[in-house]
């Protein structure tokens, strides 16, 4: 699968271009979209007008992690891989029985842009399994996608020659456009304090974990397990030792600004503040 957006509705964290990159431009004269089509015949792609483009193809994808695609109301997702708790969900949301993964994720954004009874980082917290997904509606120019915290689906982005952000589940797709300044998409590392109780002394010890991750175009990169933490950039050195792109981990010590979101009503649009 392959998303690019225009930097006006994805904006590329800064810390992902490489000072010397070799990008190029991948909208200009659709020239990613056309390089998918040469290594996936057959494949679908949506022009998104100048927001970008979206393409889609079923050619060597896992079994165990399929790829769906839906548009239901402007609202356009790829999604890959699978939820575990797809029955709850579809309890949650109102869903019938023969809703998937990719109309789950599609009526996940729906209700938490029209009424907002969840925090974003709530409903990709809800999803358990392994997955990562690229929405974007058409209708606010806006975008959301998230991976599962293990990274177990193969997920990568970029930023191209003109700052547009690349995405895509193939690396060599990435990189074909975004050079250096191309990553997997952060599945970041942070420490944790577990307390154990042995005898009569209680020990403190320091255990690495994962948490996920999900960017939106309002709110930009965020953890979903603490969203109220900023992301702080690390370098990405590759084999040869030269920058390529940046990881991410929780800064502990440094919060994100919250306004909170006004609750005006359920016809509101409240995309703008995801």
């Amino acid at each position: 699968m392959l998303a690019v957006f225009d930097k006006s509705v994805a904006k590329s964290p800064e810390a992902l271009q490489s000072p010397q990159s070799n990008f190029v431009s991948a909208l200009k004269d659709g020239f990613l979209a056309q390089h998918f089509s040469s290594v996936h015949p057959g494949s679908v792609t949506v022009n998104l007008g100048p927001s970008g483009i979206l393409a889609y193809s079923l050619d060597k994808q896992n079994p165990l992690l399929p790829r769906l695609f839906a548009v239901v109301d402007d609202i356009f997702c790829l999604f890959q891989g699978h939820i575990e708790n797809v029955a709850n969900l579809k309890q949650q949301y109102g869903l019938n029985k023969t809703a998937n993964e990719v109309i789950i994720v599609i009526e996940a954004y729906r209700t938490l842009r029209d009424r907002g009874p969840y925090p974003a980082a709530q409903v990709v917290r809800d999803f358990q399994g392994k997955f990562t997904f690229i929405l974007f509606d058409s209708g606010s120019k806006t975008t959301f996608f998230a991976a599962d915290a293990d990274g177990s689906v193969p997920f990568f982005w970029g930023t191209d020659a003109d700052g547009n952000l690349v995405l895509s589940d193939e690396t060599e797709i990435v990189t074909k456009s975004c050079g250096k300044s191309s990553a997997p998409f952060p599945k970041v590392s942070i420490k944790y304090i577990r307390s154990e109780w042995r005898g009569r002394n209680n020990f403190n010890d320091l255990e690495m974990g994962n948490v996920g991750c999900y960017f939106t175009t309002s709110g930009g990169l965020s953890s979903f397990e603490h969203p109220r933490n900023e992301l702080k950039p690390v370098p990405r050195v590759d084999s040869s030792g030269e920058v390529c792109g940046a990881t991410f981990k929780v800064d502990a010590d440094a919060k994100k600004e919250t306004t909170g979101m006004p609750r005006v009503g359920s016809a509101a649009n409240w995309s703008n503040n995801i």
